[in-house]
């Protein structure tokens, strides 16, 4: 009987902690309808090394976020570890998470400007003669750290 209690308790504790988590990443993170990075697929950054819009037919959900992948193929790869392809803080610009302020700020993103940095995930914003990669790339090791610190203060 302990045994089962045990049980049931441990997964009171998972559901409670996913739904929380879940629940804060739908309210800080940058989707549209719950979709992350505008509909396109988080793999092919790595894969193809380009922006490729994903389709809605093949999609997954990663504690709460929904992902779009222009193939079966990409989506298996996002479930294997979907830690490894998703956007670095939450999907906003990485540049204005490491650069306003003393907490950072969230700011909308181009997804067809991004970099790689330390095998994650980085978009920008890329407006009005105003792309954010281009300034990132000036002090990418400053700008990352304290957009680090900031994310964090952000999701916990």
């Amino acid at each position: 009987m302990k045994k089962l209690v045990l049980v049931a308790f441990i997964a009171l504790l998972s559901t409670t902690t996913f739904a929380q988590t879940a629940a804060k990443r739908i309210s800080e993170y940058n989707l549209e309808k719950k979709v992350a990075i505008q509909g396109y697929d988080p793999v092919a950054y790595f894969t193809q090394k380009k922006a490729v819009k994903g389709k809605s037919t093949i999609a997954s959900t990663y504690e709460g976020v929904i992902y779009y992948f222009a193939t079966q193929a990409d989506k298996d790869l996002f479930l294997k570890t979907p830690t490894q392809y998703e956007p670095q803080y939450g999907g906003w610009c990485s540049y204005a998470m490491g650069n306003n302020g003393p907490n950072g700020e969230k700011v909308e993103i181009d997804p067809e400007t991004f970099k790689i940095v330390d095998g994650k995930l980085n978009l920008f914003y890329n407006a009005y003669f105003n792309n954010t990669l281009k300034s990132w790339n000036k002090d990418e090791t400053k700008l990352k750290t304290k957009a680090d610190i900031n994310w964090k203060k952000i999701i916990k």
